[in-house]
């Protein structure tokens, strides 16, 4: 079966993903409100329309929301450029860790499996470019 060595490898493996799909949703959700108008998927009017739903804002506190998410964009945008960079490079050791775990079996695999999020993901910002913010 799995010995302890083979267990942490996994386990270690589920939380890089865990955290891989958690920060590109967090980072499509900033890329999205950059969108002019914010109208992409993360962008400023999805996520007060979001907070409106679970929250029921009132017209008043959809404004003040949006105004709050308009003042502080730029800083998150400056933000992002700082630490994707930082993000990109730490990711990349990540990978090349658990790399190192596997047979190479599972590294031709996992390479494979890695190309195919990084191409999903890429295709995913291509069709919300070309839409204009939107997903096809």
């Amino acid at each position: 079966m799995f010995n302890r060595s083979k267990l942490w490898a996994l386990a270690l493996l589920a939380v890089v993903f865990a955290a891989g799909a958690a920060a590109g949703w967090a980072g499509a959700s900033w890329r999205g409100a950059r969108d002019p108008g914010g109208r992409g998927r993360g962008g400023t009017d999805a996520w007060v329309d979001y907070l409106t739903r679970e929250l029921a804002l009132t017209p008043a506190q959809r404004d003040s929301v949006r105004a709050v998410l308009a003042r502080h964009r730029p800083e998150m945008e400056a933000l992002w450029r700082e630490v994707h960079p930082r993000y990109d490079s730490l990711r990349a050791r990540m990978r090349a860790e658990i790399s190192a775990q596997l047979d190479a079996g599972q590294q031709v695999r996992y390479r494979d499996l890695m190309a195919r999020l990084e191409h999903q993901h890429h295709t995913a910002d291509s069709a919300r470019d070309a839409t204009g913010g939107a997903k096809r």
